[in-house]
């Protein structure tokens, strides 16, 4: 499934645990430092320095780019340190989250409350990924280095829906398939 950013509650409605989406458009990066200072500031000024309204966040700490390239390396990390303040963001209106890794039950009921969808990316194929970026510009918290939030421009960037608000759970579905009975005795 191909999705533009910004995201609609349509697309949100289209995706289901397991599909393939390629996200095309403007996606901000950010990881836990700088998802502590954007709840700290909303609680501080009353709004985020971003508006999120329909917005992607893949949570990556890109590798210095190389040159004639946007970007280094930019697989995803663990996406349960963000769950202490994905919910805050969601509110402010985050609709997609792209990382690596489960989340919490209390994570994936907001979500689901809030609209959001998770997506993997594949971790260890940061270099891979990398080649779906087309610019990539640091937007805050320049001195955070690679855990800054930059705006990057994607095409035809690669991640599979995990949970859906539908109740999808990829990652129980899947493990479901592979459970094998106990031997009797």
């Amino acid at each position: 499934m191909k999705v533009t950013t910004p995201i609609t509650e349509n697309d949100i409605k289209n995706m289901h645990a397991g599909d393939i989406v390629y996200l095309s458009g403007m996606i901000y990066t950010g990881r836990d430092a700088a998802h502590k200072r954007l709840v700290e500031s909303l609680h501080q000024e009353g709004k985020l320095p971003i508006d999120f309204q329909g917005q992607v966040i893949y949570y990556v700490g890109p590798a210095p780019a190389k040159p004639g390239r946007p970007i280094g390396s930019c697989g995803p990390t663990s996406a349960y340190r963000m769950d202490a303040y994905a919910t805050e963001l969601m509110k402010q209106g985050l609709k997609v989250m792209i990382g690596k890794g489960d989340r919490s039950d209390a994570f994936i009921q907001d979500m689901i409350k809030e609209k959001g969808v998770y997506l993997q990316a594949v971790g260890g194929a940061g270099a891979l990924l990398a080649r779906k970026v087309i610019s990539s510009n640091v937007v805050l918290y320049e001195d955070l280095g690679a855990e800054a939030i930059y705006r990057l421009e994607v095409k035809d960037f690669p991640a599979i829906v995990t949970y859906d608000i539908h109740g999808g759970n990829l990652i129980l579905d899947e493990v479901k398939k592979y459970q094998t009975q106990p031997l009797e005795e």
